[in-house]
């Protein structure tokens, strides 16, 4: 599961030129769900959004990434995207076979703003209209535009990695090394 999180002054969902949603300070996140994204994937990205410290601390707008949007009692807007998901390794089309079909990933956004509501204040969260052509206007504060995977690697460069051509991937729990090949120029003799 994917999310594209923003922090906002505002933003609205408009379709077919109606006002469906809109939201004032707080984020804007694009949601796009995966063939294989369970409710775990659900439970890690929406807990993940609620706490990601991305704003000023409220006592001291100088001071930053000290505040989540539970903290500033800010707004969220989901717009379902399946988009997200797009793999563009291969020629100039994107490929969406690794987005959910229409029907299950309907049922799993519900399920995705269902436990942001509950695990936040159910007044707080809006969304667009799922499948429909929609219109997003935003005004990004910062700007801040963050990448959310629920399944993603970290690569961690350590300074002892870095000097025998290793990267480490490091998960939730784990930690694995992955040799990368160093060329080394041989010269002529």
């Amino acid at each position: 599961m994917r999310a594209i999180i923003q922090c906002v002054s505002e933003a609205s969902v408009t379709v077919n030129n109606e006002l469906v949603s809109k939201i004032s300070k707080g984020l804007m996140i694009l949601v796009g769900i995966g063939t294989d994204d369970t409710d775990t994937d659900v439970a890690t990205l929406s807990k993940k959004i609620l706490t990601l410290r991305v704003f000023s601390d409220p006592s001291n707008p100088q001071n930053m990434w000290k505040a989540s949007v539970k903290d500033i009692d800010g707004d969220i807007l989901c717009v379902s995207q399946f988009t997200l998901m797009a793999n563009t390794s291969k020629g100039n089309k994107p490929d969406f076979h690794r987005a959910m079909a229409t029907e299950p990933s309907r049922a799993m956004y519900a399920k995705f703003l269902e436990s942001l509501r509950t695990s936040y204040k159910a007044e707080k969260i809006q969304d667009g209209v799922f499948g429909a052509m929609m219109s997003v206007s935003l005004t990004n504060e910062g700007p801040v535009t963050i990448t959310l995977d629920s399944r993603k690697f970290e690569y961690v460069e350590t300074a002892d990695s870095s000097k025998k051509g290793e990267k480490k991937l490091k998960a939730a729990s784990e930690t694995k090394t992955v040799e990368t090949p160093i060329q080394v120029p041989t010269s002529a003799s």
